[in-house]
């Protein structure tokens, strides 16, 4: 484990050339994903089948030489194992039922139905750990509370999770009840996927940035400090990396304050302004801006040498400031690795 340059950056070690990975980067960008996809039948049977889970994962890997694998799956399956309906409609994303009563939240099964439900995750992870070449880190993850309360109380993605925020406001018992019951399946979840071979795990608070506030600290910073402590006592020595997206000043003291190895960044905020506020923390990972993917060029080779000589003074993780979309060309993955490479 001490020659895989990732786990290197998240015990704070400075590297000349950071390690690299993408969120999202097994997916519809890639040809060999959609094939894989196509065998599987649909989205969820992908998720839950786990040679072709891991099929996808190794994709990325044999064709960029990323120093991490991160498994193949999506934050909606906890609430998938906590027994909400889900589906994903296509070209349009997740549906879910809702839970906007005190009847639907009784409806939902204890945190611990992720330990059978999701046993496909960890024998994709068991797969992984066994298939990926020895200098490549694995990755597990799961979604934040808050974020994936969101879908569950909307039903699906929103663009200012105003459901939740309803919720929030005039049923706070509730709200706080079923961010309570993901807290708790997210650790089991989570802690279960170490068991299975991650070797780092990453918590995504893709909404966390909606958040304002005293509101930012009960439900974003809290549940991760909880999630992480938790994680730590029963697998010392396991990084953490947590994504509070778009928070802005929210980033100041977030590592500090949760126990977090690393904070990931999107990119609203500059790497010059990161090193001064977040880097002096520890390990940071951004934060190319995805769209460099699609519009490839100089542009994209500067801003990769900009982000990289910007972070150069402390451990950082290269990535994106979000996940890679759909419309991106593999050829600019492959640009932007050898620029950072050199």
């Amino acid at each position: 484990m001490a020659e895989k340059l990732l786990m290197r950056a998240l015990a704070g070690e400075t590297l000349p050339t950071p390690p690299a990975w993408m969120m999202r980067q097994a997916g519809r960008y890639l040809p060999e994903y959609k094939a894989t996809r196509a065998k599987a039948g649909d989205f969820l049977s992908l998720c839950y089948n786990p040679d072709l889970a891991a099929e996808v994962t190794l994709q990325p890997i044999r064709r960029f030489g990323f120093d991490a694998a991160i498994l193949f799956a999506d934050i909606l399956l906890i609430p998938d194992a906590l027994g909400a309906d889900l589906w994903f409609v296509t070209g349009e994303g997740p549906r879910l039922s809702t839970i906007t009563g005190q009847g639907d939240f009784d409806a939902l099964k204890p945190a611990d139905a992720v330990h059978d439900h999701l046993s496909p995750v960890y024998e994709t992870l068991k797969i992984l750990s066994r298939e990926l070449p020895s200098d490549v880190a694995l990755i597990g993850f799961a979604g934040a509370p808050w974020t994936v309360a969101t879908y569950m109380i909307a039903g699906r993605g929103t663009p200012d999770q105003a459901p939740a925020h309803a919720l929030k406001d005039t049923n706070r018992p509730l709200f706080e009840a079923l961010l309570e019951r993901i807290t708790e399946a997210t650790i089991e979840y989570l802690s279960a996927q170490i068991d299975a071979g991650a070797e780092v795990v990453k918590l995504f608070d893709s909404w966390a940035g909606s958040l304002k506030g005293d509101d930012f600290r009960r439900y974003a910073l809290e549940p991760a400090k909880r999630i992480i402590a938790e994680l730590k006592a029963r697998h010392p020595g396991v990084p953490v990396i947590a994504f509070p997206r778009e928070a802005g000043d929210g980033y100041i003291g977030f590592a500090r304050e949760t126990g977090a190895d690393c904070v990931a960044l999107d990119n609203s905020v500059s790497a010059e302004w990161a090193v001064k506020n977040v880097q002096v923390d520890g390990c940071v990972q951004g934060n190319l801006a995805p769209g460099h993917m699609v519009t490839g060029g100089q542009p994209l080779i500067d801003e990769v040498r900009r982000i990289k000589a910007a972070f150069a003074g402390g451990p950082h993780i290269f990535n994106l400031g979000h996940g890679i979309t759909p419309d991106a060309d593999p050829e600019n993955v492959t640009l932007m690795l050898e620029t950072l490479r050199g």
